[in-house]
């Protein structure tokens, strides 16, 4: 019986074409969703539109990048929304004292958890799906025992600057976004802990031969990610002017692995794309907007999310298969 093959020259193109599409289909995806906008969306062009738009993704740009990190190393953490709405809770109680050491402590809240992630997976041995499920839980739980269950209004020129200020123009959550992008970018590409991460979520085993300090560096990964959790949810904080526990973070998890997914980095970890998940959750922000201004409904935007979490995952596996 003879078998029938695709020439190599097809089965090269096939590889290049999905390697392509899943480089940069994010961008064109992108690209697609801004052009119909100004196209069909009513005062889409408008600057203040526009600017929105930036606003509303910077929390989920800020937890997609450090769940990107976690990613990396073959993980997840689902406890970032619930590490938001601790954050947000601990704000309220420390603002008596001024609003640095409020924003402290939150992040030093942050670190905690993500610490505690560490410890579960990197020492006890905790797949991080069961580790960080269990602080998504009790971590919203928790933040709401300290709220009690109430949302506070937060009276404060100097915490609501964080959210409506800007400079030349530019909104202040944005320019702190930008900063966090290029910070990460750079652990990534300039330093230790970059290549540590890269190499423990390509081959762990492999790595612990080789003498990479792979649970100190998970615990690093983990606490990163509990810090930029814990940056987003000071900054919804700031930007909604009230702490609720009961929203703040709610299903940010969701949209973080998503806008990671989307963006290009492999759940199967060993890569981190970190402009190609900012476009990611620019991705699912203009999605957002897109149905919302065709008076579609939520139900909606969580189906099209799902088809486009499933359509990202597949085209990561039909590249596996082809190459």
């Amino acid at each position: 019986m003879t078998t029938l093959t695709a020439p190599p020259e097809t089965t090269r193109r096939r590889s290049g074409l999905m390697g392509q599409l899943r480089e940069r289909g994010v961008y064109l995806a992108v690209a697609a969703l801004f052009v119909f906008n100004l196209v069909f969306t009513a005062n889409f062009a408008t600057p203040d539109t526009l600017r929105l738009q930036l606003i509303q993704a910077v929390p989920i740009i800020i937890v997609a990048l450090g769940m990107a990190l976690v990613i990396g190393t073959e993980g997840i953490d689902l406890s970032v929304g619930a590490i938001m709405a601790l954050a947000a809770a601990v704000i309220p109680l420390y603002l008596g004292y001024g609003v640095l050491p409020a924003i402290g402590m939150a992040l030093l809240v942050g670190i905690g958890v993500g610490l505690l992630n560490g410890l579960m997976v990197a020492v006890v041995g905790l797949q991080p799906i069961i580790a960080t499920l269990a602080v998504l839980v009790g971590g919203r739980g928790l933040a709401l025992v300290m709220a009690d269950g109430k949302l506070t209004e937060l009276f404060d020129p100097t915490l609501s600057a964080l959210g409506y200020g800007k400079v030349f123009g530019v909104p202040l959550a944005v320019l702190l976004t930008v900063v966090l992008v290029i910070m990460v970018g750079f652990v990534m590409r300039r330093t230790l802990l970059g290549r540590q991460l890269v190499a423990v979520g390509g081959n762990r085993k492999a790595s612990l031969l080789a003498g990479v300090p792979v649970r100190r560096t998970l615990f690093a990964v983990y606490a990163l990610s509990g810090l930029l959790a814990a940056i987003a949810g000071v900054v919804l904080t700031a930007r909604t002017g009230a702490a609720n526990p009961a929203y703040i973070g709610l299903e940010f998890e969701l949209f973080a692995i998503t806008a990671v997914v989307v963006g290009g980095t492999p759940l199967t970890g060993g890569r981190v794309r970190i402009l190609g998940t900012v476009m990611g959750a620019m991705l699912m922000q203009l999605v957002s907007t897109t149905l919302v201004s065709h008076n579609l409904m939520d139900s909606d935007r969580r189906i099209v999310t799902a088809l486009i979490i499933i359509g990202a995952v597949a085209l990561h596996q039909a590249r596996r298969r082809s190459s």
